[in-house]
């Protein structure tokens, strides 16, 4: 591998850029920086001031071993062991999903019903169904200094992963994790349910990026047939878990949303709008006990 031969870190990361480039990446720039700092243990301040810095073997060698998975279409962030959610650093594992910046939306579609509700002191009851990696959960209640959530999800792997995140986060106290189908085992009332479900339908999962398609946990993907068994699950029990005057709001694949409108509507939820993510895709639906909806 050409960047085998490099001898500084400057030359080392326009190697590795024009070789990421070259297998067609869709971040070769970034890819190479995250993946030569996080070889050489550096921070993105000490990459650039220390362009010029001879590398020796070892780090040459770590640095061509990272590329050879980035190249084999292994996530830079399960290449890494973290991700940048909202405003933390999540831990990352074959076990979650890989927490990506759409999701976000889903955050601030939360945090708008907060706010629009005077709601960011109250003392809140979350909960975050497939919560994964802890993302959604995490950034909630780092937000809101008097909520408390809880987390489910029907893997124990995802669980540890979550349960590790709220920890190195400084939220463990606020924050419980529990094993179950959905929210099988809660007891309502929640004052905000958030989820980011499987919705791929199961035609599609062979389709995916490399990225996603043979390295993220089948289980986080799957919707179905038609990409909808979570939803359906999650509609059959929201009236159950909301409280009156709570919201539900949930991600949404692309051209999901009359389907998923018409499963919540069905269910005897109020549904109001849907929050479109930066590439203008409508990601993040909001429904809520009939009567106690606004637009």
């Amino acid at each position: 591998m050409q960047a085998a031969a490099t001898r500084t870190i400057a030359t080392a990361r326009q190697a590795l850029t024009e070789l990421f480039r070259q297998a067609g990446l869709d971040s070769p720039a970034a890819d190479a920086r995250l993946l030569i700092e996080h070889a050489l243990g550096i921070d993105r301040t000490a990459l650039i001031t220390n362009g010029e810095r001879a590398l020796n073997q070892d780090q040459t060698r770590a640095i061509d071993a990272l590329a050879a998975r980035r190249l084999k279409r292994e996530p830079v962030a399960r290449i890494r062991g973290r991700k940048e959610f909202w405003n933390q650093t999540l831990q990352v594992s074959e076990a979650v999903l890989v927490p990506r910046p759409e999701t976000e939306t889903v955050t601030e579609a939360a945090l708008d019903f907060v706010d629009r509700g005077g709601l960011r002191i109250a003392s809140l009851r979350i909960l975050d169904i497939g919560t994964g990696s802890g993302a959604l959960l995490l950034a909630l209640l780092s937000e809101l200094p008097n909520a408390q959530g809880i987390g489910t999800d029907i893997s124990p792997s995802a669980l540890a992963v979550a349960r590790a995140n709220a920890e190195r986060n400084g939220l463990s106290p606020r924050a419980r994790f529990v094993a179950c189908d959905i929210a099988a085992s809660l007891q309502g009332p929640f004052d905000l349910i958030v989820s980011n479900p499987p919705y791929v339908t199961h035609a599609d999962i062979a389709a995916l990026a490399p990225e996603v398609r043979d390295y993220a946990p089948a289980i986080a993907l799957d919707g179905g047939p038609d990409g909808l068994d979570s939803y359906r699950a999650i509609a059959g029990e929201a009236r159950r878990l909301l409280a009156p005057g709570g919201r539900l709001i949930v991600e949404l694949g692309a051209g999901q949303e009359p389907a998923v409108r018409a499963l919540f509507t069905k269910a005897g939820l109020r549904v109001g709008s849907a929050r479109k993510d930066l590439a203008g895709i409508p990601r993040a639906l909001n429904a809520a006990l009939k009567a106690t909806i606004t637009p």
